[in-house]
Parts: C-alpha cells; structure tokens; sequence
C-alpha cells in the first residue's frame, strides 16, 4: 500500500429527490493505492449510495469526490473516472450483457475502440485472472452465480483499473461462493495492488480487511482497524450491527471474567487464546 491516494471524498451529502432528509451527509474518506477497506451499515445506512457516488453514477449535492485525481462533477472524464473505479453490483446479472462469457469481458472494450489484438490479450488476462479462462466459450446464463461474479469481476479488470468498488458483491452468493469471490478480489489487491472498497454486511468478510468505515444514517460511525472496529462490540450492536463470531465469544467470555484479549477475529486467534489460558508460561 503506497501513500498515493486513489479515491477520496470531502464533506459529501446526497440527497434523494423523493426525500427530505439526506442519505449521506459530512461524508469525508481516503481510499489509497493498494488498500482494501470494507464499508459496513444496516440497511437503509447509505452505504451503497455512498458506492454509487464513489464510481461517479451519483454526483454529490455539495463537497467532492475525487478518483485518481479527477473530479467526478467533471462530466468530460466520466468515463475516464469509471475505467479506474471499475463497480461490481449485487447482482451479477445486471452487469451481464452478452451470450458468450468472453465477449461479455470485451464489452467495455469495444465501447472504448481499442485495438482488436490488445482487446484480445486483456480478456485472456483478466479471464486467467479470475481462474475463468476454460469458460471463455460459455453463455454467461449456464454459469454459477459465483461465477456469473468472476466475469462480472473480468469485465471490470479488462479495463486496467485503479480500484474496485464492490457493492455487496457477495450477498446473493451461496458460502462456497462468496469465499470463492472474495478469494479472487483479494488477490487482485494484493498482486496487482488495486484498491478495494467492499460494501458488505458479512462480517467475516470485513475482518479481513486493513480498515473498516461503519456508516449509520448517513454518517461515518466509526472508522479503523477491524481490531479497533469490532472490539467496539456493544457500540457496533446499538448500530444494528454484528460483529464476527470469535469477536463476539471474545466479548461474553471477558463479560463473565475471564481473561481473554477484545480483539479477537478469528477461530486461531480464539484457539490461541484458550491455549494460553490452560497453559499459561511459566
């Protein structure tokens, strides 16, 4: 992670026309090179509106938001600004618009005119990328849903981005395939160091990221390391939120007095824990 900064918002508020209160307000984040950040927040909290304005699809009332430099308001680099904020959705359905998976990769391509031996060698990249390469033939429609996700994801890799926003990709996934499709964004951040922003409500999944903005009503609530976020236990629950499972046992076990630290994340952590306790060093 470089200190380059990729995404940032300053003093943002949106406002939906059929609403009289905001759905965002004072919203200020920097999102940088190489960084995974994964965005939590009940429903209705304004968390994907937040995504929205971040890719450009929304601009905002008042403040900014900037994307590799270039201002979102700026409608001559709109489609500069989504070529290095590439957006996956819910639903990978919606972003699906051709019969046969490798001509849905070179969608975006063609739009933009590039040159049919370039266009040619990103979609064999970004479908070997995502491990999606033998169904470069397949209709779209005979896929998974966790693969239907990856050539969504190749799609948007074709293009070269900067950054990846990630809308609850996982939501309508089975478990097999949310880990399928988290695994694969994970790498793509950390071997070609693209930013990340994950909206998710999965809470395993946020536990993995390097920093957590929790967004309540239109605000950031809180924002930080998941060690610094989830062990906010009752704080994140009077938000309507959860926090990952070891997280949570971490936080009864030390309610009914036992020595165990409030930062736990992970089922290890928690082994590693209960180790020290019945073999404590002498």
């Amino acid at each position: 992670m470089s200190d380059t900064v990729r995404i940032s918002a300053a003093d943002v508020a949106y406002t939906y026309e059929e609403d009289s209160k905001p759905a965002l307000s004072g919203i200020s984040l920097e999102a940088r090179a190489g960084e995974f950040i994964a965005v939590l927040g009940h429903n209705g909290s304004g968390k994907s509106t937040l995504a929205k304005l971040l890719n450009a699809l929304y601009l905002p009332d008042s403040g900014t938001v900037l994307v590799c430099g270039m201002n979102t308001a700026d409608e001559d680099r709109i489609w500069d600004i989504r070529r290095e904020a590439g957006m996956i959705f819910q639903n990978p359905d919606n972003q699906i618009v051709a019969t046969v998976v490798q001509e849905d990769v070179a969608f975006g391509l063609e739009n933009l005119g590039v040159p049919h031996d370039e266009m040619v060698r990103r979609v064999d990249e970004a479908l070997q990328a995502v491990h999606m390469t033998k169904y470069a033939a397949s209709a779209p429609h005979m896929l998974s849903g966790g693969q239907k996700q990856r050539v969504a994801i190749a799609g948007i890799l074709a293009m070269q981005p900067s950054c990846i926003i990630a809308d609850e990709a996982t939501a309508m996934l089975d478990p097999a395939g949310r880990r399928d499709v988290l695994e694969t964004v994970r790498k793509l951040n950390t071997e070609k160091g693209i930013t990340v922003i994950w909206i998710t409500h999965y809470m395993e999944e946020a536990a993995t990221a390097d920093r957590v903005i929790v967004v309540s009503d239109g605000e950031i609530a809180l924002q930080g390391t998941p060690r610094e976020v989830f062990q906010q236990v009752e704080t994140l629950r009077k938000l309507h939120l959860d926090v990952p499972r070891m997280t949570a046992l971490a936080h009864d076990l030390r309610e009914k007095g036992f020595d165990i630290r409030a930062d736990v994340l992970t089922v290890e952590e928690m082994a590693e824990e209960v180790a020290r306790r019945l073999c404590p060093s002498n």
